[in-house]
């Protein structure tokens, strides 16, 4: 729960409802769909943690990698057909990269890990700021 990539997936997830609650009726199943794409991200980060596993947990974090690239076509998607302002799109467009950044900023450190036989069960890893600056 310190993990800075999944406390920004989970305000990535609030920005995301906040956006798509107010689409109308006929696009319930579209906010829905994003929603629970989005949804994934901070879940997959997080179980994929809990399986104490270092080759589960790269799987669970490309998952959820994944789940945040199925959500970043659809908000592009969104835009282009004017379904949401260019200032919402703005907000949650900087939101996902600085999540992508820290996803293969983490990734690539359980990966180091895992390939110079330093894992040891202690599960931390320290996160780099500069990864968000990216």
């Amino acid at each position: 729960m310190k993990l800075i990539v999944w406390k920004d997936a989970k305000k990535l997830y609030q920005l995301t409802w906040e956006i798509f609650r107010k689409f109308p009726y006929e696009l319930k199943k579209v906010a829905s769909n994003q929603i629970a794409s989005v949804d994934s991200i901070h879940r997959n980060i997080a179980e994929g943690y809990c399986r104490k596993s270092l080759n589960e947990y790269l799987q669970f974090l490309n998952i959820s990698m994944s789940s945040l690239g199925e959500s970043v076509s659809s908000i592009y998607v969104y835009r282009e057909a004017n379904q949401i302002t260019e200032e919402e799109f703005e907000e949650w467009d900087t939101l996902a990269f600085k999540i992508e950044n820290g996803m293969k900023n983490l990734i690539e450190k359980l990966q180091y890990k895992r390939i110079s036989g330093t894992w040891d069960d202690n599960y931390i890893v320290q996160e780099s700021n500069q990864s968000y600056n990216n």
